[in-house]
């Protein structure tokens, strides 16, 4: 039977470590924010590190202080997909983010300013050097499995390239070996909207007591119309009017036209997310490129991955489609890797993969209980193999 983790007090990680950017900069020192559910076992063999996505965080499942609900609290607890009876599961927020962990709105410890537009740009292979020191400070040698939706998918990609030995299984959900040109569009759209905000004031916004609201309402909407299928918002809003006949003037009259603007609105002014690690996130996300480096060949970029893998996708999602999942799962078996591919009916779009779905639930309860088979056989400290 499944139950809710209750109230999670989230942890801070302080690094002196400095990190080595992609960019070429160097972060002195740093700190990440993340939670954990769950018990580590004696051999530290049983821990699972989530990933999130753009708009998410460390604050994966239970309530937090607020009582606000995790993002992906219908799968991580116990007796759920994820069971921390079983598992223990680990989140952070990313490098450059704003729910605690270093990012643009952080204090420069250079100038004792927020840093801004100063803060440097971070890349998919930052954010999982920093998630290996949190690693190493758990006391965890090896993961026994990283899961990431989206974004976080990529991250889980990433890990098993530059790190094969510290993860047994990938679960990459929903993701994309590289964004298309349509998605590199939609990002930057997204920023230009941001960046043309009167209350911008070229990133120093912070400085000036002032929130690009209208950018930052703007990027959610258009970021929110991409997340969700065509025939589920025909199916949940039609041509649906506001009000009883048609106004005949500029404002929102249509059902639909509410509900964006009241998604944009709440990321802007409730969520408070800040309008630089928009930009610096999305920025990542162009950036994510694992191949390049391998003459653009994903094969050969995935040659040392030793994890294995599940790899989902969810037939209305146009955002990251299943064709791009089929990439990942093609350079996978070229590579004669272990690997299993679930493609999932469903209407909601990129959406689906943090919704109830009972096919989804299925395969991914079916992936952990092997990883909990594993678990039940491995040997016990002080026993020999």
């Amino acid at each position: 039977m499944s139950q809710d983790l209750g109230v999670i007090t989230p942890q801070l990680l302080h690094v002196e470590t400095p990190l080595n950017l992609t960019s070429g900069k160097v972060l002195p020192r740093y700190d990440l924010i993340y939670e954990t559910y769950g018990e580590l076992n004696a051999d530290a063999s049983n821990a699972i590190l989530v990933c999130h996505a753009l708009s998410g965080d460390h604050h994966v499942a239970g309530e937090d202080a607020n009582g606000k609900i995790g993002w992906w609290n219908g799968y991580i607890g116990p007796g759920k997909p994820i069971d921390t009876n079983q598992f223990f599961v680990v989140c952070s927020n990313n490098l450059g983010g704003c729910s605690g962990s270093t990012g643009p709105a952080s204090i420069n410890p250079e100038t004792n300013k927020v840093y801004g537009p100063d803060f440097p740009m971070v890349t998919c292979r930052d954010w999982v050097n920093s998630q290996n020191e949190l690693r190493k400070h758990l006391g965890i040698d090896q993961w026994a499995a990283l899961v990431g939706g989206s974004m976080g998918g990529m991250q889980v990609l990433q890990w098993a390239i530059d790190y094969p030995d510290k993860l047994r299984h990938a679960l990459v959900i929903a993701a994309a070996p590289k964004l298309s040109a349509q998605n590199i569009a939609f990002n930057a759209v997204a920023r230009s909207a941001i960046m043309s905000d009167p209350e911008f004031h070229e990133g120093r916004f912070i400085e000036k007591d002032s929130i690009p609201k209208q950018g930052l309402a703007l990027a959610r909407m258009l970021g929110h119309l991409t997340y969700l299928s065509d025939d589920m918002m025909g199916s949940k809003f039609g041509r649906e009017l506001r009000q009883e006949e048609l106004q005949y003037n500029y404002g929102p009259q249509f059902q639909v036209e509410s509900y964006l603007s009241y998604q944009g609105e709440k990321f802007a002014t409730k969520q408070n997310f800040d309008a630089n690690t928009y930009l610096l996130m999305t920025k990542a996300l162009d950036y994510f490129d694992p191949a390049a480096e391998f003459d653009h060949d994903l094969t050969k970029a995935l040659a040392k991955a030793t994890a294995k893998f599940l790899v989902v996708s969810f037939t209305t999602d146009w955002r990251f489609s299943p064709e791009r999942s089929h990439e990942i799962v093609k350079a996978l078996l070229d590579n004669d890797a272990n690997v299993s591919y679930a493609e999932v009916e469903s209407q909601h779009g990129h959406d689906a993969f943090l919704l109830p779905n009972e096919h989804y639930e299925g395969v991914f309860r079916a992936y952990m209980q092997k990883l909990t088979d594993e678990l039940a056989v491995a040997p016990q400290d002080g026993e020999q193999e």
